[in-house]
């Protein structure tokens, strides 16, 4: 193998570096998760509230990095920072993090979402045609289809960072403006406005009436508040933060981004903040397209098609179907596109397997690209979208978190290095995403604690996998 596959080669600009946090981040979930938002706080202004909260949480985040990613521009990203500023064992524990829940179960869940809308068009792939059954297992078209398409995606990305980044920029740009036009037209087109009564309901927090922890469809609605309404919050904040999740994937490909200290800061303070505009204009929309209990039941709790529906007619459901499908689709590839350089970094510090420190001849970790495709393909058929999103949600927000906290430590154990961006009103702004952070986990592990733990417990699984890695290591020696 020559000089040239042994290297990532520096082939992406600020816009493609932009376009990779804003394609990454919108996937499914603006489509789909106002509507448990609307069940959990039950009116217009705590809707567009949490939405804005999620919005501040993630570009205050995004600042944040900048300075970390200034300081260390190489593959790899937050594993990289984690390592720097605690120990190797941080680094591996979201290494090992990434590789079981966080990237491969995100992966899993936009694919089961791309699957699930493509079906709107195709009812032969749909989530009721099963293929195959065991007892109570059954492997159905949808989850087939969503395999094919990470299998798909995969392949494509071992083909070179150009053709990975030719899709990326594609899809983005072509949802970016289907998005703006959806919410101009939401306002532009349609027959009867509830702006004005959903609006009445204002900040008066209320939460359906819950059966078994299941919303009841027509239930009974309860005025809410104290920590009940800190809890409900929490519990919103699981979609609205997957949502805006993956912006942090274009730290993972510093070492492919040219002048990586200026553009990576720089690219992800303007992605965040654009996608954030969007998806709080695109729940304003919402409100004034549809009344406020359609929001929170809309026909298979899919708010955007009956939106579309409003605006549209019937030509609203097919619309919204071939949006999400694109959408789905370029953030998949941006997912899959930047993950596998997190594996192929903890390999070249011998704590992944070695094939995955290998490049292939079109410069990129193939060999890591496929074994992240093969988790998530297995997570395609183990769990549902919503068990998905309680898991990666509650895991993203605790490294998120620590990854935070270490801008002080390396502001004191390592203050000489440059630091070409420095962290937006630090200490006030960094603390306050700490504080926030920490209360939403507190929170969300009281409120919806089966697969939190679940998720907790994957990442404390990893203690005794990093110890016997190190031991094997030596051994090897």
């Amino acid at each position: 193998m020559n000089e040239q596959a042994t290297a990532f080669k520096p082939s992406l600009r600020l816009f493609d570096a932009m376009m990779i946090v804003a394609g990454s981040m919108i996937g499914s979930g603006i489509f789909i998760v106002s509507t448990d938002i609307v069940r959990n706080v039950g009116s217009a202004g705590w809707l567009i509230l949490v939405w804005v909260i999620t919005g501040l949480m993630t570009v205050m985040a995004a600042v944040s990095y900048g300075e970390m990613s200034g300081m260390f521009p190489r593959a790899g990203g937050q594993y990289v920072f984690l390592r720097e500023a605690f120990s190797p064992l941080a680094g591996f524990l979201y290494g090992w993090s990434s590789f079981t829940v966080i990237q491969t179960a995100t992966i899993a869940a936009v694919g089961v979402a791309f699957s699930r809308f493509t079906a709107y068009l195709i009812p032969e792939v749909g989530e009721n045609v099963f293929l195959f059954s065991i007892g109570n297992f059954h492997i159905s078209a949808a989850q087939i289809l969503a395999i094919a398409s990470i299998v798909f995606l995969t392949y494509t990305n071992t083909r070179g960072i150009k053709g990975g980044k030719i899709v990326q920029t594609t899809f983005t740009s072509i949802k970016l403006l289907s998005l703006f036009g959806l919410i101009i037209l939401g306002f532009l087109l349609v027959k009867h406005s509830f702006w004005n009564e959903n609006w009445q309901t204002g900040l008066n927090a209320v939460q359906l009436e819950k059966v078994n922890g299941s919303f009841v469809k027509n239930g009974n609605w309860f005025p809410i508040s104290g920590t009940i309404l800190i809890g409900a919050i929490a519990a919103s904040m699981v979609g609205s933060l997957f949502s805006s999740d993956a912006w942090n994937n274009v730290t993972f490909i510093a070492a492919e981004i040219k002048n990586p200290k200026r553009n990576i800061g720089l690219s992800l303070f303007l992605g965040t903040l654009i996608v954030s505009i969007i998806y709080i204009t695109t729940n304003l929309m919402y409100l004034n397209a549809l009344p406020l209990d359609q929001i929170a039941f809309p026909g298979g709790d899919r708010v955007a098609v009956a939106a579309s529906n409003a605006i549209f007619g019937h030509y609203g459901a097919a619309i919204i179907a071939v949006m999400i499908m694109i959408s789905t689709f370029g953030c998949n590839n941006g997912l899959i596109l930047a993950g596998a350089r997190v594996y192929y970094t903890m390999a070249k510090d011998g704590l992944f397997f070695k094939k995955a420190a290998t490049l292939n001849k079109k410069a990129v970790p193939a060999w890591a690209l496929w074994a992240q495709a093969i988790v998530a393909s297995i997570l395609c058929l183990s769990g549902g979208y919503n068990d998905l999103l309680d898991m990666i949600a509650f895991v993203v927000v605790i490294f998120y978190v620590l990854t935070i906290i270490g801008i002080f430590v390396l502001r004191k154990t390592k203050p000489n290095i440059e630091r070409p961006y420095k962290a937006f009103a630090y200490p006030f702004l960094p603390a306050l995403y700490i504080i926030m952070g920490s209360v939403f986990c507190v929170f969300l592990v009281f409120f919806k604690p089966l697969y939190t733990l679940w998720g907790l417990g994957i990442v404390l699984a990893g203690i005794p996998v990093y110890y016997i890695t190190i031991r094997n290591q030596k051994k090897n020696k």
